[in-house]
């Protein structure tokens, strides 16, 4: 078997001719094209990259900037309430309300200069404050009362809890 001699033929000459510099030309258009739609591509990747690299600068600097104001603002939290609750007057048969509120508004008097102060300085004198309550007496009912504190929650409303018991 052998190959049909159409290489002397003028047509196909022209034909395979054509198509080899078509081929030639398209492969160039390819190349031009891909070429161009490469370098958008890298020029955007690299803006994206600058922008990206930007963003990350703020990100840090607005997290900087958010640790010191909750610094700030812990340093600057101020005692703004004080609760008293008066526990075991039950078991000396008080019965009176209005003893009772004025025992723990009598305690919150004692305490009001701790209103607006620092928590931390409140917090570092919390022994002083408990000395406080524990060595005041008070009359109800006609005897005398002593004062225990049982807890004691710092923030900025600081919550007491005090024992009632008779001073002997």
């Amino acid at each position: 078997m052998r190959i049909p001699p159409l290489y002397r033929n003028p047509v196909w000459q022209r034909f395979f001719a054509g198509a080899a510099i078509g081929g030639c030309i398209s492969w160039m258009i390819f190349l031009y094209m891909f070429g161009v739609m490469q370098e958008r591509n890298g020029y955007l990747i690299e803006k994206q990259a600058k922008e990206i690299k930007t963003l990350q600068n703020q990100i840090i600097i607005w997290q900087e900037d958010y640790r010191e104001l909750n610094k700030k603002n812990e340093e600057m939290l101020t005692i703004q309430k004080i609760d008293v609750r008066l526990i075991g007057y039950e078991k000396y048969n008080i019965k009176d309300r209005q003893s009772i509120f004025n025992v723990e508004e009598s305690i919150k008097e004692d305490l009001k200069s701790l209103l607006a102060k620092d928590l931390s300085t409140v917090y570092k004198n919390k022994d002083i404050v408990k000395k406080t309550i524990e060595n005041k007496n008070e009359n109800i009912n006609g005897k005398k009362y002593k004062f225990i504190v049982k807890e004691m929650y710092f923030y900025t409303t600081i919550n007491i809890t005090v024992e009632l018991r008779l001073a002997g």
